[in-house]
């Protein structure tokens, strides 16, 4: 029986109305967005007395852009906070990422008497809410003397997000070839120097998508934040200085997207510039094979 082929182009044609559907779908998604950098850009009186979309009459008209928004967010306070939230996201992923590369390697690889047991325990970890931790682990703090701290939001966040963590490295550790791990320990390797040299570079997919997600997530937190960090001026990050901001009412109106983008900005070029590993590595392990 011959097999019927089909031409790239009539294949193109029919993939179309996705395309366009997608497309479509993207487009309307991104108006708000960009209703809101256009308006970070506005002045303030261009910005009470008409709507964003009025400046595609005048987009040469000098006098309706200003890039005195943005100034005046990062003099009064964002630009501290920038500074902070990058303090407490960075380690906050680095942390858990590194504790769960060391285990999820010892889940999947090394035999030990309640491995099976354990990992089903870390597994359910992943449903305790966050919320029904705080007070105890607030309690645990305040009586050690750490409220208020970089170290006491490292620690929440690297806590909630050691189960994740855990739970996709060792599904993707488990999928690799087992012969290669085999012809390592045949040539005298031991467990760290197989970590070391074959899992970590082939697992780089998995590692990345984490710590893009688990960036995200403490970048864009703002319970834990307010919770440990609490709101002092010289600690906020940037969920309680936005918060703060928009509290201020109408006249905090023309700085609200200019503030917003500040926050945005970096989640978004970290996103958009890994995004490759973020999808290879949320399907990463998935089947065997």
């Amino acid at each position: 029986m011959s097999k019927v082929t089909t031409a790239p182009g009539v294949r193109q044609t029919g993939r179309l109305p996705i395309y366009l559907t997608v497309g479509l779908i993207t487009a309307l998604w991104s108006v708000p967005t960009v209703g809101l950098l256009i308006n970070s850009f506005r002045e303030p009186r261009t910005i009470r007395g008409s709507g964003w979309w009025t400046v595609f009459g005048s987009l040469f008209d000098s006098t309706a852009w200003t890039l005195g928004n943005y100034s005046r967010v990062l003099d009064e306070g964002f630009g501290n906070a920038f500074a902070n939230t990058l303090a407490v996201s960075i380690p906050s992923v680095v942390i858990p990422i590194t504790i769960a590369a060391f285990a999820a390697y010892a889940f999947a690889w090394m035999n030990f008497p309640g491995r099976n047991l354990l990992f089903a325990g870390v597994v359910g970890l992943m449903v305790v809410p966050l919320q029904m931790a705080l007070i105890p682990i607030l309690r645990i703090y305040t009586n050690i003397g750490v409220t208020g701290t970089y170290p006491a939001v490292w620690l929440a966040h690297a806590g909630f997000g050691l189960p994740l963590a855990v739970y996709l490295l060792r599904n993707y550790m488990g999928s690799l070839p087992s012969s290669i791990i085999e012809s390592a320990s045949i040539d005298g390797a031991d467990h760290f120097s197989i970590f070391r040299r074959l899992i970590i570079p082939l697992s780089v997919p998995v590692l990345a998508s984490f710590s893009i997600f688990q960036f995200l997530w403490v970048w864009n937190d703002y319970l834990v934040a307010l919770v440990f960090l609490g709101i002092e001026p010289q600690s906020r990050v940037l969920t309680v200085e936005l918060a703060d901001l928009a509290g201020r009412g109408e006249g905090a109106l023309n700085l609200l997207p200019a503030a917003a983008f500040v926050t945005m900005v970096l989640p978004l070029a970290v996103f958009f510039g890994l995004q490759r590993f973020f999808v290879r590595g949320m399907t990463a392990g998935s089947v065997k094979g």
